[in-house]
């Protein structure tokens, strides 16, 4: 039952008590009038959700101070454009079998309302990771299917491969995220009705679909994702839809607006920020967004659009700081661009992650000093009496960095050496892993716009969920 629901009840409930009391001389007693009516809240036309994978409070930090330094400041002082929004939560991002989450399970929270398993998408917490059959009878609503039934737009944007867990669970059900494409589900769950990931975006409704990921949508296409050699899902749904399917910026630019449009840019994830040459035929996440704002916003029932900056977890994985922070200094690019492309009257904005990462800002650095180095300390000395112009040493008498990691590929072996410093740096980590994991603390969630009010206190993940449903009206 909505808040608002609740509160008449209540209020009738009380004037009916009252109206049912008397007073000891025998007459009734007055009924106490209604309160006057709440002012009817504004609901939103559209819905941006920009979900920064992996993007904790740590990397927001972070990002602030780079982006700061990036523009010649000392770097702390610097503002992120989420930051000025006046709603702010914190968010809870554990599932149902785990304390530290993953992204499948967080994205389905999301955009279901239902916290589930780890590593599920779309499916409830009764069904059996990995067990197509179980998966019957736990389907969960999915926003996207909701968007449009209602008639909106829908809009999917992605640096990351367009069927990986967030982006997938706008439109998928699966018991398994890794089912991206049919070759990926194991034979003995194939033939149970349960269908690839790619398979289900091509089958779904949706207006605009842009991201990495190509090959799972191919049966020749260099990695051979599709079992049928001749398997060519774009152009399966573009017979289907009369839509456009675009593999560079070019193309995208050239595409009709007036029809839907798949863009798949790059065989797998997209390239690093860091990675990126002159000559790239690939789109920012500020291009896409751009894009996307630019298409949908023509519909006159409104739109949802979700944009994942999806390698900021993919540079903390690799225990590189300096990819995660540039990826996450264009996700607060794209965001910048939607800020200043839309109606705050008519349009909400929500920034937030779906988990953090083991992502440690450490040390007595001085004011200013270069994220991406060695700590040096303050002047006057640090909290641990160090001081001098050098770089401070630990107790064996070597620098260390500012930025870190609990685990991870840079994990120390024997005797500490001299950490490496940069954009293109590995950090040094404690416990030795392949790839740095997941954090469990919580998250942000910055709101501005219609239902934004919403966005307050710590709340559980799945409830962002209900604040989107809330700003469109549909309680």
């Amino acid at each position: 039952m909505g808040f608002g629901r609740k509160a008449a009840l209540v209020a009738s409930v009380f004037t009916l008590t009252l109206g049912a009391c008397t007073t000891a001389q025998g007459g009734t007693a007055p009924v106490a009038s209604a309160p006057p009516a709440a002012p009817a809240q504004a609901k939103a036309k559209n819905v941006i959700l920009f979900i920064g994978d992996g993007m904790g409070i740590s990397t927001i930090t972070a990002a602030r101070i780079y982006a700061g330094q990036k523009l010649g400041k000392s770097g702390e002082e610097h503002v992120l454009p989420f930051e000025t929004f006046e709603n702010v939560a914190l968010v809870k991002t554990y599932n149902t079998n785990a304390q530290t989450p993953d992204s499948a399970g967080t994205a389905t929270a999301i955009h279901s309302g239902v916290k589930t398993k780890i590593g599920m998408l779309g499916m409830g917490p009764g069904a059996i990771t990995g067990d197509c059959a179980s998966g019957r009878g736990h389907e969960l609503p999915l926003l996207g299917e909701e968007v449009k039934r209602r008639g909106l737009a829908l809009g999917i944007v992605s640096t990351a491969r367009i069927t990986h867990a967030t982006p997938a669970s706008v439109y998928a059900r699966s018991v398994d995220r890794n089912w991206e494409a049919d070759i990926g589900i194991p034979e003995g769950q194939r033939g149970q009705m349960c269908r690839d990931i790619a398979l289900q975006l091509v089958e779904s409704d949706f207006d605009l679909a842009l991201g990495g990921g190509r090959a799972a949508f191919f049966g020749a296409d260099g990695s051979v994702q599709r079992m049928a050699a001749d398997g060519d899902l774009p152009r399966d749904w573009a017979a289907r839809t009369g839509g456009s399917y675009v593999r560079t910026a070019e193309e995208l630019a050239a595409a009709p607006a007036d029809r839907p449009v798949l863009g798949l840019f790059s065989p797998s994830h997209m390239t690093y920020m860091v990675d990126r040459k002159a000559d790239t035929t690939e789109p920012t996440l500020t291009d896409l967004t751009a894009s996307a704002i630019a298409r949908l916003k023509s519909d006159p029932q409104g739109y949802y659009l979700m944009v994942e900056g999806g390698r900021i977890d993919h540079g903390h994985h690799a225990g590189q700081a300096g990819y995660a922070l540039e990826e996450a200094v264009e996700f607060a690019r794209a965001i910048q661009y939607a800020i200043d492309n839309t109606d705050p009257e008519e349009t909400l904005i929500m920034v937030t992650a779906d988990h953090s990462h083991v992502f440690t800002i450490a040390g007595y650095p001085r004011r200013g000093n270069d994220i991406l180095g060695l700590v040096h300390p303050p002047e006057g000395g640090g909290e641990d009496g160090d001081s001098g112009d050098g770089p401070s040493l630990d107790s064996d008498g070597k620098p260390y960095t500012t930025l870190g990691y609990a685990n991870g590929p840079g994990a120390v072996k024997g005797e500490r050496g001299v950490p490496e410093t940069g954009v293109m740096a590995r950090q040094q980590s404690l416990v030795p892993m392949g790839s740095e994991t997941h954090g469990g603390e919580d998250v942000a969630l910055f709101a501005q716009g219609p239902g934004a009010e919403r966005a307050r206190g710590v709340i559980e993940q799945n409830r962002i969920y209900d604040i989107i449903r809330a700003a469109f009206g549909w309680e």
